[in-house]
């Protein structure tokens, strides 16, 4: 692989956004209809678990992690109209947590209550230390680059016994969660909503619906902000990354949806970019913004399937799967050649 940090940089910033998510892998005969279509398991497959154990030691996991499903992990392409399914020839036991730059927060199914940061792409990984453990539905991971500092860091938000949501803060270089003073008591109603990465900053939606504001922590200064929404967060309403400002996308009635932008902290307000009218599009949830073109993609709630919002032909196109079928858990990504550490340098893990 080129490790030059300039062919990195100019990599990552001509990578186009994917969708990443994992796809069961068949052990045997399927034991249910969902399982019929999963692809068996290749032997050349890159397996996660087993590059974190040393090379001479036989693969042993704990029961939970031997009746764990194994997937493989894809992405989701879309290019002119069109999506297509591509893999890494990599499988794993652990969900997909959060992603930034290309790289992925992955449960560790060799330690229980373990993380592991992966390049899919390079299949670079290391384990990370143990956190505060927490129940899935009670916890949430932001994951983001400091653009002052350069250090990739890890966000652990999690709901204790009282209600109070405390946070934790991991970054790359150092590998040692931190506590840090959380949001403010009240302002989390869930973590159902995936944090988005812009500005600077992880936000969250922090309500199931009618969220008036959202909650942000500045990720080099690792202070949290209550920032107002220009109106209230719906169920079909989202925030979302454009162009490297923070998108609002929501649904003014049955046949508008109008998008906010916010540019910065420091006294920026929103501001009303585009407003798309384009016949019922009451069910629209947006996912994300591809990174190059520029077009919002949308998923309909009822049919689970992907639609694209062309801003130059003020379009909106029903997007062909091409090969493969839409899954129903995926993250925005980026397939880039980006590490934590500087791959100039002759430092190893």
């Amino acid at each position: 692989m080129i490790k030059n940090p300039k062919f990195i940089d100019a990599h990552l910033k001509r990578s186009e956004s994917v969708l990443i998510f994992l796809l069961p892998i068949r052990k045997g005969r399927p034991y249910s209809s969902s399982m019929a279509s999963a692809p068996e398991e290749n032997p050349n497959t890159f397996s996660v678990e087993s590059k974190l154990l040393p090379s001479n030691c036989i693969p042993t996991f704990s029961n939970s992690a031997l009746n764990s499903t194994k997937f493989l992990v894809q992405f989701l392409a879309i290019k002119n109209g069109k999506a297509e399914i591509g893999g890494y020839g990599l499988s794993c036991l652990g969900n997909i947590r959060a992603t930034c730059n290309g790289l992925i927060l992955l449960d560790n199914k060799v330690k229980k209550g373990g993380l592991i940061v992966l390049n899919p792409v390079t299949r670079k990984l290391i384990a990370l230390p143990l956190g505060t453990l927490q129940p899935p539905y009670n916890e949430s991971y932001g994951f983001a680059l400091s653009d002052v500092t350069g250090e990739y860091k890890i966000v652990h938000l999690f709901r204790d016994e009282l209600g109070f949501v405390s946070c934790e803060i991991l970054s790359l270089r150092k590998k040692a969660w931190r506590e840090v003073n959380g949001p403010a008591f009240g302002l989390f109603g869930w973590f159902g909503y995936e944090p988005v990465s812009a500005i600077g900053a992880l936000h969250w939606i922090p309500q199931v619906d009618q969220s008036d504001y959202i909650v942000s922590v500045e990720v080099h200064k690792e202070r949290f902000h209550q920032i107002p929404l220009p109106k209230s967060c719906r169920t079909h309403d989202r925030i979302i990354e454009m162009g490297g400002a923070l998108g609002f996308v929501t649904h003014e009635d049955i046949n508008r949806i109008d998008i906010w932008i916010l540019k910065g902290f420091c006294g920026e307000i929103w501001t009303k970019n585009h407003s798309i009218t384009v016949g019922s599009i009451i069910d629209m949830i947006p996912y994300f913004s591809l990174r190059i073109k520029g077009d919002i993609i949308f998923k309909r709630d009822e049919e689970g399937t992907l639609y694209s919002y062309d801003f130059q032909q003020q379009d909106l196109s029903k997007v062909e799967m091409v090969k493969g079928c839409m899954p129903t858990s995926c993250l925005p990504h980026v397939n880039s050649l980006v590490s934590w550490i500087d791959e100039s340098s002759d430092l190893h893990d």
